[in-house]
């Protein structure tokens, strides 16, 4: 049986470097993933998993066992996004994203583009850009909520505990960010200007 977060945390307590490796790679596409949904930027968010993982490392000693393991890591790498932000000294705008490589982890899930006719392939092009545009628009804490409840999957309780602020809170900025999408996309939907043509 593979041995679970915690038992790997405890071994690497005790000095096994290969547990920390395990840890590495059964985490590091989740943690990839919410960077490059923040950020929008592939250079960055493979330097903010490194350090969410230098920061695990040096930090696994004061880890919580009554916490789950995924959690307190995906507080981490939203705390350093959320920290870029701020060096920066903006939340980043709007950029065409360069073609996702092989182990990249998309920002939205789209079906493969290759089975698509041409013309559906552009379409879905045109609107991915549309989708990028409109999420950067967001600031940085309702990217953040939106990335870690629609593309990881989390429940309000663990964002609210990833992003230490309440359950209200989490809602509160969803409702805001799909209201404030909605709006920027609003030119794709059946009444907007791309679907009368």
């Amino acid at each position: 049986m593979e041995p679970t977060d915690e038992e790997l945390v405890e071994q690497v307590r005790n000095g096994e470097t290969s547990a920390f490796r395990t840890l590495v790679e059964r985490h590091y596409q989740k943690v990839f993933g919410v960077a490059m949904g923040m950020v929008r930027n592939r250079d960055d968010a493979l330097d903010l998993t490194q350090e969410a993982f230098l920061h695990v490392h040096r930090s696994i000693s004061g880890f919580r066992s009554s916490a789950k393991f995924s959690t307190w890591v995906y507080r981490i790498v939203t705390n350093l996004c959320l920290d870029h932000f701020r060096r920066v000294g903006r939340s980043p705008q709007t950029v065409e994203l360069p073609p996702l490589l092989e182990d990249d982890a998309p920002p939205m899930d789209w079906p493969d583009p290759a089975a698509e006719p041409p013309d559906d392939a552009v379409h879905r092009s045109e609107v991915r850009r549309a989708l990028d545009g409109a999420f950067a628009q967001l600031s940085a804490p309702h990217r953040a909520v939106m990335v870690l409840r629609e593309v990881e999957g989390l429940s309000y309780e663990e964002i609210a505990e990833a992003m230490g602020c309440s359950v209200g809170t989490v809602m509160s900025r969803l409702y805001y960010a799909r209201k404030r999408l909605q709006v920027l996309l609003a030119s794709y939907g059946p009444g907007g200007a791309e679907g009368k043509q």
